[in-house]
């Protein structure tokens, strides 16, 4: 009799074990939608550039050269044949994670010329972020420097970097928490914020702290761009180390909280808002960039070493998402459109990538190859 409880008993463990390993990867709810993985015809893709510093951010010219940052400091002027022209941005302080970082042109640029870049600064008191504009010379020089904003708290990790001009013409900036996460909910603190100023760095009237800070909360955003219905989207970085995941896709809205470091993935404190979509706790994207083809979105993935398309469902409250070129090229940094081309760069040059012949890399994909 004691035989057949103990019998009894393990068959009821095995079942009990059995379950709940069921459930766990049957029937519980998944973190993250599906990723799927498109071929792309390799004759499609074209290399432009070859040999670059940590290529971080691309702008394109009127006439088509492009313009290209290099992490170290360094902006290129490239031309479709592949040719290239260096000048020097001054005052890049290159180290850790900062440096020279996002790119864009002037709304007006074919009347102003003006060029506008975030890059990292070394002070007595230690690194700090700031967002500058020059005149771009045809020559590929800079001149009449202007500092748009400054005080933007750099670190080692976490220093934000993206910089887009929004379809109401004012200039958005992503910041990280240079590391303190406490700063992302600090109102006094431009750290761990999205920014939204005009082309002088005013503040904007209707901003909603009555500062530059448009939205808070947020750990290391490094991607801005609008959908058809001129709503902002970015996408963020989540926590890293051994707990990695959490990487984020939001809905930008003015004066939002977005919940760092308190919220993450699924776990939204309230008079905080949470993520479209995020990868979950066993995915990595590393997002950093961000480019919308209507309401169709392209980033670039560090860590997950991919091209990511999402595309909004109908009400905006979802993404379904497709991933390319997974580990073809290393880790993956700038996405950007122009016309019917995204642009891509590699990122393997940033002593977290193993490096190959050739990089990093400039690369063109015709959009149709993606769709």
């Amino acid at each position: 009799m004691k035989k057949i409880l103990i019998t009894l008993l393990v068959i009821i463990v095995v079942v009990v074990i059995a379950g709940m390993f069921l459930y766990q990867y049957a029937f519980a709810p998944t973190d993250s939608v599906i990723l799927d993985t498109p071929v792309v015809a390799s004759q499609e893709i074209r290399t432009i550039a070859t040999d670059l510093e940590v290529p971080w951010d691309v702008a394109r010219l009127p006439g088509g050269d492009l313009l290209v940052t290099e992490r170290t400091g360094q902006l290129l002027r490239i031309t479709s044949a592949g040719a290239i022209s260096r000048v020097t941005v001054p005052k890049v302080s290159a180290a850790g994670e900062g440096g020279l970082m996002g790119v864009v042109l002037h709304p007006d640029f074919a009347v102003n010329n003006w060029v506008y870049l975030y890059r990292t600064v070394r002070l007595d008191s230690g690194r700090d972020n700031e967002v500058v504009r020059f005149v771009y010379n045809d020559d590929h020089t800079l001149s009449d420097e202007t500092v748009i904003i400054d005080n933007l708290r750099g670190a080692t990790y976490h220093d934000g970097g993206a910089i887009s001009f929004g379809p109401d013409g004012l200039l958005y900036i992503a910041t990280g928490d240079a590391g303190i996460p406490e700063l992302a909910q600090d109102i006094e603190s431009l750290a761990g914020k999205i920014l939204r100023i005009t082309d002088s760095g005013a503040v904007p009237v209707d901003n909603p702290y009555g500062t530059a800070v448009y939205s808070i909360g947020h750990r290391n955003p490094q991607g801005l761009a609008w959908d058809t219905q001129d709503q902002l989207w970015s996408t963020e970085h989540g926590r890293s180390g051994i707990q990695s995941g959490f990487d984020e896709i939001n809905l930008i809205l003015p004066g939002a909280n977005y919940g760092w470091p308190d919220s993450q993935g699924d776990v939204v404190l309230p008079g905080t808002v949470g993520p479209v979509a995020h990868s979950g706790t066993d995915d990595t994207w590393a997002p950093a960039s961000l480019v919308a083809d209507g309401d169709t979105f392209y980033f670039a993935g560090l860590r997950g070493q991919r091209l990511y398309q999402a595309t909004l469902n109908q009400d905006r409250t979802a993404v379904d998402l497709e991933a390319f070129f997974t580990q073809d090229h290393g880790r993956l940094r700038a996405a950007r459109i122009f016309g019917d081309t995204l642009y891509l760069t590699t990122s393997n040059r940033d002593n977290r990538g193993q490096v190959t012949q050739g990089d990093d890399k400039l690369i063109a994909i015709p959009l149709r190859v993606l769709q």
